[in-house]
């Protein structure tokens, strides 16, 4: 039975995702940036939380785990690094798996945005949880990794089919398409940006995304095609990735 993902806003730009495995009932929340609202929106829908999955230590992202377990019992799993702000019940890393009810979870290494960033890959749904690494027409700052790092992650997460579900942790999409036309006059990121702008008129989100339109308009995982645009023209791909991460650190757009 397929796994069920309800979305909702919370803090100013962050999405709160929590996915219901239909065989069992059983819930988890990937990551905690509101457990207030977490909280109610379990409440409002029914359901039972049985685990939290944390995808790497910001405070947006791990900041509830404490309120959520005290509400709920629910067991925390999520890279080493979370402990530098709360407690884990399950350290992971890249290759393991996590169950939830009959849903596997396969657990990516996607370090550079922190070193410990992880994702959650639920293959049979065509599924993935990114946390901050890969954004819709964007992807994560590079707080604690490198330009190399980034990129290795950013590929690993592109290897996933085409129709993969993305869901990302913020609403940047907006100022993300504005930088990507910047530096790419591709018809698709055109057409995609215009599409952008106007969902988000209506208050509409932009999240999930797909992999495979990541890959069409993204212009971090199309670094290799613009790096003449960013003066990384010759350069290995991930220098090209570094050099658009750069021009986009510095956009004022």
């Amino acid at each position: 039975m397929p796994l069920t993902v309800h979305q909702f806003p919370c803090l100013s730009d962050n999405y709160g995702f929590l996915a219901r495995d239909e065989a069992t009932g059983l819930t988890a929340c990937i990551d905690t940036p509101d457990a207030t609202a977490i909280l109610r929106e379990l409440d409002k829908l029914g359901w039972k939380l049985a685990l939290i999955l944390n995808t790497h230590w910001h405070p947006d992202h791990a900041g509830g785990n404490a309120e959520v377990v005290a509400a709920t019992g629910a067991k925390v799993v999520g890279p080493a690094e979370v402990t530098r702000i709360a407690s884990l019940d399950r350290e992971v890393n890249g290759g393991d798996t996590v169950m939830l009810g009959e849903t596997e979870l396969r657990v990516i290494e996607t370090g550079g945005h922190t070193l410990g960033h992880i994702a959650y890959h639920d293959a049979a749904d065509k599924i993935a949880f990114v946390g901050d690494t890969l954004f819709a027409l964007g992807c994560g700052r590079l707080f604690e990794g490198t330009a190399e790092q980034m990129w290795t992650s950013l590929q690993r997460l592109a290897a996933l089919p085409d129709d993969t579900t993305v869901y990302c942790a913020h609403e940047y999409t907006a100022s993300n398409a504005r930088f990507a036309l910047s530096v790419d006059d591709d018809p698709a990121l055109q057409a995609r940006a215009a599409q952008v702008f106007a969902m988000r008129e209506r208050g509409e989100p932009t999240v999930p995304t797909s992999i495979g339109l990541e890959k069409a308009t993204n212009p971090f995982l199309r670094a290799p095609k613009l790096a003449e645009r960013v003066g990384a023209g010759g350069e290995p791909d991930y220098k090209a990735f570094g050099a658009v991460r750069t021009a986009k650190d510095n956009f004022k757009g």
